[in-house]
């Protein structure tokens, strides 16, 4: 059964109303907004019988606890939501050497939304995390992905290391981030069935995700800083890889 949730931001509640606009029960829009942006989603809005409604902005704020939500708020039923039961169809329809990302107990939900957003302007296939002790697809997190998480599968498995076995299984080399790993992500040949696997926020990828992995690599850091924010680092390896792919 599909769930209802409010989604918002300019970027988002576009990305859904262009590649699902049937998932859309009805938009909200700040009253008084004139911009061009505006006047483009309410006549697409309307054009696919989804009602407009004008609101002042702190009932917009209201809707969506304070949030930054651009003037816009739509209520929807979340697209399609991606299970543990995806993976091996998903994996099996590829007509391309995999290209996933894994993201082990990210809880910050903008990180999360951006690395979702950097897996989807990288061409990623996926981005796999845990369900447990890591954030899911809130409304701010599909905000920062900026339409992205309707496009890019996102599965949350019941058991990481299991699933990491399984990419194992099916040839998929798996590459660690670690700040410590002596191998750099510029010596390292990406252009096979990969996936990165990156650590939560402050603590890194655990233990047993680490010792799961294939390589460790590392990305090379030059200044005073020791790491790089978890969404720059999964950037900085994605598009690596991108490089080496062209």
């Amino acid at each position: 059964m599909k769930k209802i949730e409010l989604i918002f931001g300019i970027h988002t509640v576009t990305t859904v109303l262009q590649k699902a606009p049937d998932t859309i029960l009805e938009l909200y829009v700040q009253k008084g907004r004139m911009d061009i942006n505006f006047q483009k989603l309410t006549q697409f809005a309307l054009a696919n019988d989804i009602s407009v409604v004008e609101l002042e902005r702190h009932k917009l704020d209201a809707l969506v606890s304070g949030q930054n939500h651009q003037g816009i708020v739509a209520k929807s039923r979340t697209s399609m939501q991606y299970s543990e039961a995806d993976l091996k169809h998903l994996l099996s329809n590829l007509t391309e050497p995999p290209f996933l990302l894994v993201l082990d107990g990210i809880q910050d939900p903008h990180n999360l939304g951006a690395c979702l957003r950097s897996a989807n302007a990288a061409g990623a296939h996926m981005v796999i995390a845990p369900h447990d002790k890591a954030v899911g697809l809130t409304p701010v997190a599909r905000k920062i992905a900026c339409g992205a998480a309707e496009i890019t599968p996102f599965i949350q498995v019941t058991n990481l290391a299991r699933t990491l076995n399984y990419l194992k299984e099916l040839g998929i080399w798996l590459y660690g981030t670690a700040d410590n790993a002596t191998h750099s992500l510029y010596e390292t040949d990406l252009k096979g069935p990969i996936a990165f696997v990156l650590g939560a926020e402050g603590k890194g990828v655990r233990r047993l995700t680490r010792e799961l992995c294939d390589y460790s690599i590392a990305i090379p850091m030059l200044g005073a800083v020791s790491s790089l924010n978890v969404s720059v680092a999964a950037g900085v390896c994605l598009y690596e890889a991108v490089r080496q792919r062209l």
